[in-house]
């Protein structure tokens, strides 16, 4: 877990905290309620109640006196002997507070006294006293997680399902354990989930997921160092089977980590009923360490930067996905791509250009997914496993959008072999691949890996030199291209 921190707060910080007539400024709320989070400790120097004493509004001065009961008041500090006879009672209180974080009597002291932050600054002190919106920021980073949307899934807290936990859904979870008091009880916890509903709004699918910390992961006592992402219990219901809810729950995780910076993402689960996660874990770089109840363990690595690389470029990015080698080793590709079909294939792509949620994206089934199947009668041979692809969107936004890496790159005439490649990962019809294939079909089986933030427009690939003008097939770029184009972003 991560440190119980204590707050000193000086009287500027106090008074506004109990008197209700004063509009609360959102960084002290933030602070406060953040405090709670982390179930911190906020504490008050005996200075601070002199310096109160010392307040010219009776009323004022009555009213916080009788509140300051709520809290811990430092004992035992030793006097402060900066102070002297020639010393006033502003500077003499001030100075107390600062030689009590002097003594280390708490972590920080939180003021928005600008004599008090010179005087730290003398004392070599300022690392250690924060204004109040530094104090928030710190607790920001430490307790404030970052949610992922996509399209098709909710994220929602656990307790909003309980109107649903007599459902026939939750019925196979029982089956194993008492997991109606395992549910009420991490829902009294505030944990969330991820959902998918079908057609009809019921609840099809879902990933219950926490952040540990340290986490004793196995029957060995094996410890997760660090935050790991837990998925606790994840159930795609027989009705939505083909859906490609798992790779879709997969994505988030895989974004849920990467945003809150947890090293490693693991789950439990019985092997011999679930022979189809384990087969999706073990693709997406999940390794089998261990059991935990009998149940199987996978975990996965994932480093907050790319490690060294170690192995061919298709096993990296299946083992550290969502990083991939993007070494001189690995050939570069621009993949002009429709915008329908760019629609269809990611869903969760947003721009400023079009509305966020198309028509063709509401459902797809296709854009949960990160396998997916590129077809196309480009004239390239030499693409393979472990290639970077870089999707450009065509007609409307003319930019390049998002990355892919290969999986693997066929080409065939049977538009049979080809439904069979590419299954439910195209967003083709079987009509237009049999129109398709007549001429060559390239394959390309790849994995969905990031869209860009700021997508590079036609103008500004002309600008750096990566294109001449509209690419109407697949265009292989050199290293030094790429290179422009990842300095661009």
């Amino acid at each position: 877990m991560a440190e119980k921190l204590r707050f000193l707060i000086d009287t500027n910080i106090l008074i506004p905290l109990q008197d209700s007539s004063i509009i609360l400024e959102e960084s002290l709320k933030n602070f406060v309620r953040l405090v709670s989070v982390g179930r911190h400790q906020v504490l008050c120097h005996p200075a601070t109640i002199e310096d109160i004493q010392r307040d010219s509004n009776a009323e004022r001065r009555a009213r916080t006196l009788a509140r300051l009961g709520q809290y811990e008041a430092l004992s035992d500090v030793p006097p402060c002997p900066w102070n002297n006879q020639q010393t006033s009672p502003n500077d003499a209180c001030d100075n107390e507070i600062l030689y009590a974080l002097k003594c280390n009597a708490v972590h920080f002291l939180v003021t928005e006294d600008k004599g008090i932050h010179a005087k730290a600054k003398v004392h070599d002190l300022s690392g250690s006293v924060l204004n109040i919106q530094t104090a928030e920021d710190l607790l920001r980073r430490l307790h404030e997680t970052k949610s992922v949307q996509l399209p098709n899934i909710q994220d929602v807290p656990l307790h909003s399902l309980s109107p649903e936990l007599p459902t026939l859904f939750f019925d196979s979870l029982r089956e194993d354990y008492d997991f109606d008091e395992w549910f009420k009880r991490k829902a009294r916890e505030g944990r969330h989930a991820w959902i998918y509903r079908d057609e009809s709004d019921a609840l099809g699918a879902i990933c219950i997921y926490a952040v540990q910390e340290n986490e004793v992961f196995n029957d060995d006592n094996d410890v997760l160092q660090g935050k790991a992402l837990k998925l606790c219990t994840l159930k795609v219901d027989e009705s939505v089977r083909g859906r490609k809810i798992g790779e879709l729950f997969l994505k988030a995780s895989f974004r849920y980590a990467s945003e809150n910076h947890c090293l490693n993402i693991f789950i439990h689960g019985n092997e011999d009923k679930q022979p189809y996660l384990a087969n999706l874990l073990e693709d997406f770089g999940f390794f089998n360490q261990g059991t935990y109840d009998a149940d199987t363990v996978w975990v996965k690595k994932h480093p907050t930067e790319p490690p060294l690389e170690t192995s061919s470029p298709e096993k990296y990015v299946r083992d550290y996905f969502p990083h991939f080698r993007e070494d001189e080793e690995v050939s570069k590709y621009i993949v002009p791509i429709q915008p329908r079909y760019h629609d269809i294939l990611f869903p969760d792509y947003e721009s400023a250009i079009r509305t966020q949620m198309s028509l063709f994206s509401s459902r797809s089934h296709v854009g949960n997914a990160i396998k997916l199947a590129y077809l196309c009668s480009a004239q390239t041979k030499s693409i393979g496993p472990g290639d970077i692809l870089l999707f450009y969107r065509s007609e409307d936004e003319q930019a390049l959008t998002t990355f892919g890496v290969v999986d693997d790159f066929k080409i065939s005439k049977d538009p049979s072999e080809i439904a069979t490649l590419v299954k439910r990962r195209t967003v083709y019809s079987f009509d237009e691949i049999k129109k398709m294939s007549e001429k060559e079909v390239k394959v390309i089986l790849f994995r969905l890996v990031k869209h860009v933030s700021l997508p590079l427009s036609l103008s500004d690939l002309k600008k750096l030199g990566v294109l001449t003008g509209t690419p109407q097939s697949i265009v292989k770029i050199n290293e030094q291209k790429y290179r422009a184009v990842k300095n661009a972003m």
